[in-house]
């Protein structure tokens, strides 16, 4: 599952990877709209930074077979995935109140386009750390059984890495 896991992130690179290289493509063809980049994807970055130190927490208390500490920090982790969805949202908000759209023009297009299938996977994450924490509320992670723990850690840290990388690229190209 592991390995599966990996593939995966692999083609979810190459995606992201597709998007900016297109981004920065079209970009130089012009009729380009500058604006600012809402405050809320900062907000968007802090959460998703938090809730990896979350999930790490969660990851110690299974070693530790810490179930009462793994099940809070892996609802802190699932909520503050929610809360950074909800910001995303508040940022589209915040963008049409700059007349910025998802169509319209292509620099609106791209940011809608690259934070959305970014959102898209958090949903994912999120729903995996809920199934996480249903197997938490059976005993079913702990010491001996930390698979499904890792990898459920290896796509949120992913995600966390590559909005990192998404924010930064989307400051610096407006």
């Amino acid at each position: 599952r592991e390995f599966l896991m990996w593939g995966f992130l692999v083609s979810v690179f190459m995606l992201f990877a597709g998007l900016t290289s297109a981004f920065i493509v079209r970009r130089a063809d012009g009729n380009w709209l500058q604006f600012e980049l809402p405050m809320a994807f900062a907000v968007s970055t802090v959460l998703v930074v938090i809730s990896t130190v979350t999930l790490e927490l969660a990851r110690r208390a299974t070693r530790l077979n810490e179930f009462g500490s793994l099940r809070l920090w892996l609802w802190a982790t699932a909520l503050l995935g929610l809360a950074f969805l909800a910001s995303q949202f508040y940022a589209y908000l915040q963008l049409t109140e700059q007349g910025i759209f998802l169509v319209g023009n292509p620099s609106g297009s791209f940011l809608y386009v690259i934070s959305g299938m970014h959102a898209l996977h958090i949903v994912a994450a999120v729903v995996a750390a809920l199934v996480t924490l249903y197997k938490a509320y059976r005993l079913e992670l702990h010491s001996k059984n930390l698979l499904g723990m890792r990898i459920l850690a290896i796509f949120w840290h992913f995600l966390t890495i590559l909005w990192l990388y998404l924010y930064t690229f989307l400051w610096w190209m407006h």
